[in-house]
């Protein structure tokens, strides 16, 4: 009797041990659900922000942020001692002016939004084709110097851009191309990481494929085109949207290589807007940060995929 009691005793005992564990580890569970939660919410609040100021007016905008738009003397923005903007997230009256004004009544901002576009969209198609062709052939040719070269372009890679900015500019200046958006598409469609990105990809095929291939005639070129570009596909979607916020938000290139205002991409708008424009800088915020927002939403799981495979196999 007095082993039974014992050995209900040792039972209960440990089912209390095991609640224990799993109330700490619930515990912990919910504790780092509250910290990232907490940290997503500090990241999206500059974000609501500019969408909800961007539909009030202007009026409201300047009422609210009168304290760090004060002009003085000078004609310097000045900030009186002990007093805060106000922030809203909800607007008095909603309404569409702001983005009449830079849409419509601002042609400046629709030209800058195509310079963007035109200087954009060829780093990207350009990353994808330079990028898939060297990753290619590091992955699947055998050449001597392979290693060493690859690891030459991982070097390039990790440098700063601002390093790499004055070579460009004299290779720019040789070819004759200063003040061209050639200036800026050229260095950004031989850029390192994309063959980077890409060859970790292609080096995570099986080799049996290639062999099987090789069996039934095929050449570099074909295994190229219809084998491994269709295996890469979310590595090809996750560069594309890499590269587009990348050189999206490019400032430094276009002030060094472009001379003409009418050529500048829509990245420099922003700086451009004066300070008593508040309304005018959430507008234009807003609609800049749009195509990446989309984008983003739209293409999530291809860019999750891409960076989890590509560490897969190095």
């Amino acid at each position: 009797m007095n082993l039974f009691a014992h050995n209900v005793r040792k039972v209960e005992s440990s089912q209390i041990r095991i609640r224990f564990k799993k109330g700490v580890k619930s515990l912990k569970s919910i504790s780092l659900v509250v910290i990232l939660l907490l940290i997503a919410l500090i990241f999206i609040f500059p974000l609501v922000v500019t969408l909800s100021n961007s539909f009030m007016s202007e009026n409201e905008i300047e009422d609210n942020y009168s304290t760090i738009t004060a002009v003085s003397g000078t004609g310097q923005s000045e900030q009186k001692a002990g007093q805060y903007a106000n922030i809203k997230l909800i607007p008095d009256i909603a309404t569409l002016d702001q983005f009449y004004t830079v849409l419509i009544k601002r042609t400046q901002f629709l030209f800058m939004f195509w310079n963007s576009v035109k200087i954009v969209f060829p780093i990207i198609l350009g990353q994808i084709i330079v990028g898939s062709m060297a990753a290619y052939a590091f992955s699947r040719l055998s050449f001597p110097g392979r290693d060493k070269l690859f690891f030459v372009y991982i070097i390039v890679m990790m440098m700063p851009f601002q390093v790499t900015l004055v070579p460009n500019y004299i290779v720019a200046e040789k070819l004759g191309i200063i003040g061209s958006h050639l200036s800026i598409i050229l260095p950004g469609v031989f850029t390192t990481f994309g063959v980077f990105l890409l060859k970790q990809f292609m080096s995570y095929i099986p080799e049996e494929y290639m062999e099987a291939a090789k069996i039934d005639g095929a050449n570099h070129f074909h295994m190229f085109l219809y084998m491994v570009i269709p295996m890469t596909k979310s590595g090809l979607a996750a560069l594309a949207i890499l590269v587009f916020i990348d050189n999206w938000n490019m400032v430094e290139q276009p002030i060094i290589f472009l001379n003409d205002d009418s050529k500048m991409p829509l990245s420099i708008f922003l700086s451009s807007i004066n300070t008593g424009e508040m309304g005018i800088a959430f507008a234009s915020a807003a609609i800049f940060m749009a195509p990446m927002l989309l984008i983003f939403l739209y293409s999530e799981n291809y860019l999750v995929e891409g960076i989890q495979l590509s560490g897969i196999k190095g």
